[in-house]
């Protein structure tokens, strides 16, 4: 037996996709694979139009049909799928509704992946081991991505596993913009930017110029045959009496996270914020995080968070208008770079 469902929306008067019409008579059409639709549809309603109505299968053994109900011929079509848990599921997903749209005949294919699948496993750390993040970029490709669009690559190289365009959007605004909103004065004065290891020192360091903070430095070693386990040696700058606020690209189990904030707070900080970009929040980062170490955790929605996994504390923000303006940019021949200001 199979398990079914579809979204609505349907234009049976005209059988074609809702979408929009630019002068040009192209049409831009959103499409939604099961991750995030909850986040799908706010990214089509920020464009003013619908998901385009599918209906998705998911038979007894386990393998996926999907079927776009509407004619996407001629489209340019942008498909939004996170990543999150199950990742391989929705990867699976992903391929068949690209090969679908191609089939269709859809003029232009963009993924929208907010959190880009495999993005940890994007260089070889030792011998026999695979570049999966590559892998990924492969099938994507094969499957009929024509451009791939996401936020906070975990590795910037990434964008050179694709031979087309990729859409390398950052999360740092949105975020900049609450914390400018909800920090008092007091807390600003005091604001130390901190990078939770020195893979991140380059982010963490355009995070210290836009908020006109000090950068701190964590130090850490992490043993290459255990995986998430993460021993912090020393900290490099001056935290104590400071609000020192981690930032990361994203809080898997939460372990390298709460040593940090541990860390930190042992050395005398006054109060630790979190600021991360993918909640992924496998167990058991929901109660990692409820650590007195840590202050507040704040993220954004590019993958769904479930009631179960949040916690006092915990802020999310949506990712929705940031993804729904490049859409916008890619489908107007604009510019995706100058919602950044031409950097990071």
């Amino acid at each position: 037996m199979a398990r079914k469902t579809k979204t609505v929306d349907l234009d049976r008067d005209n059988d074609i996709a809702p979408g929009i019409v630019a002068k040009t008579k192209k049409r831009l059409v959103v499409a939604a694979g099961r991750s995030h639709q909850e986040l799908a549809a706010e990214v089509a309603a920020g464009l003013g139009t619908q998901l385009v109505p599918t209906e998705y299968r998911t038979f007894a053994s386990g393998e996926i049909l999907t079927r776009f109900e509407v004619s996407i011929r001629g489209c340019d079509f942008f498909l939004v799928q996170s990543f999150g848990p199950p990742v391989n599921e929705w990867l699976m997903e992903t391929l068949i509704m690209l090969d679908a749209a191609k089939r269709a005949s859809a003029k232009r294919i963009t993924v929208v992946a907010p959190y880009y699948p495999y993005s940890r496993q994007d260089k070889k750390g030792r011998g026999r081991e695979p570049i999966s993040a590559r892998l990924v970029a492969d099938l994507l490709r094969t499957a009929g991505a024509d451009r791939v669009m996401s936020v906070d690559l975990h590795a910037a190289q990434i964008q050179g596993f694709f031979d087309g365009p990729v859409d390398h959007l950052f999360a740092k605004p949105v975020l900049l913009e609450y914390f400018r909103d909800t920090l008092s004065a007091a807390d600003r004065a005091k604001l130390t930017v901190v990078s939770p290891d020195t893979g991140r020192v380059r982010v963490a360091d355009t995070w210290s110029d836009s908020l006109g903070a000090p950068l701190a430095i964590i130090h850490k070693r992490r043993d290459p045959n255990v995986a998430n386990q993460v021993t912090v040696n020393e900290i490099v700058g001056e935290v104590k009496g400071r609000v020192c606020l981690l930032v990361d690209d994203m809080i898997d189990t939460g372990g390298t996270i709460v040593k940090a904030a541990e860390a930190l707070k042992a050395s005398g900080a006054e109060r630790v914020i979190v600021a991360a970009t993918h909640a992924i929040f496998s167990d058991p980062a929901a109660q990692r995080l409820r650590s007195d170490a840590i202050d507040e955790v704040v993220v954004t929605d590019t993958v769904p968070v479930p009631e179960e996994k949040r916690f006092p504390g915990l802020t999310i923000l949506p990712i929705a208008p940031l993804l729904a303006r490049a859409i916008r940019e890619v489908f107007e021949d604009g510019s995706v770079t100058s919602m950044f200001d031409g950097a990071a």
